[in-house]
């Protein structure tokens, strides 16, 4: 029986990762990206790990997971950014990879991830419309760029309103593939991901939640969530060698589902 994790390890940084598989067969992995990770190496710091080396060097070493599986080939048809979390398709030939880079470029794919915001949305469903290009003086980040940009659309349904804190729970349907669609939309439309601060989202506080907070003497509070609040949950695709549709979906991680928790409690 294969191991349904996978450990990796990047003795420079000294970081561990038992990452959990969602779905596999003979074609195709897929796995539950963790927070604080990227998928594959980043121009702007070279010195950060990134699964997709990790994986290759860990194949490479003929580690336990690799050999078990006599995995030889692993790429990635998609990217999930550094803060996000979940699901991380893998194909496991280069005739699979292939398949999948022509799903995700045309954007068949159906994507859909969970995003924790402030501000109140007025509606309960609405999509964003808005054409994507690079920033022009900050390197990495994206912008709305109604003359030059791409085309670049997002549908978005509120699963849950925490109107009297002023944040929600949406779900968010990239209907276009861009780097950051669902961060920049939203910012957009005056919504901003909790912790995503290139973006303006800030840090969620339990201090500015409940009203009769206190802090014990001595202790320094610690944000409940600091990192992007974006998880890609559920992907939908057909499935490359079978043509029969898969759908793969992640649970939430455990910081996000303790912000739900705080936020459910105090926003009655």
């Amino acid at each position: 029986m294969k191991t349904s994790t996978i450990k990796l390890s990047s003795p420079a940084t000294r970081e561990f990762w038992e990452i959990p598989v969602l779905f596999e067969d003979e074609h195709l992995l897929a796995l539950d990206k963790p927070a604080r990770v990227l998928t594959s190496p980043d121009g702007l710091d070279a010195a950060r790990p990134d699964l997709m080396t990790l994986l290759h060097a860990a194949i490479a070493a003929g580690k336990p997971w690799a050999a078990e599986r006599k995995l030889t080939y692993l790429n990635n048809p998609h990217r999930l950014d550094f803060d996000t979390t979940g699901i991380l398709l893998l194909a496991k030939d280069k005739e699979t990879f292939i398949a999948l880079a022509d799903q995700f470029g045309a954007e068949q794919p159906v994507r859909k991830y969970q995003a924790l915001v402030r501000g109140t949305p007025t509606e309960t469903t609405f999509e964003v419309n808005a054409p994507l290009s690079p920033h022009p003086l900050k390197l990495g980040l994206m912008r709305v760029d109604t003359q030059e940009g791409k085309h670049s659309k997002t549908r978005f349904t509120v699963l849950e309103n925490f109107t009297r804190c002023g944040y929600a729970l949406l779900q968010c349907e990239p209907l276009t593939a861009r780097s950051h669609q669902v961060r920049v939309h939203l910012r957009h439309a005056d919504l901003t991901v909790i912790g995503d601060e290139i973006y303006g989202g800030k840090s969620l506080w339990l201090s500015r939640l409940k009203q009769d907070y206190r802090l014990k003497p001595g202790r320094e509070e610690r944000p409940l969530f600091s990192r992007a609040a974006l998880h890609f949950d559920e992907l939908t695709f057909t499935h490359p060698v079978t043509k029969e549709p898969v759908t793969i979906k992640s649970e939430l991680p455990k910081d996000f589902k303790v912000a739900l928790k705080y936020l459910r409690e105090y926003s009655l």
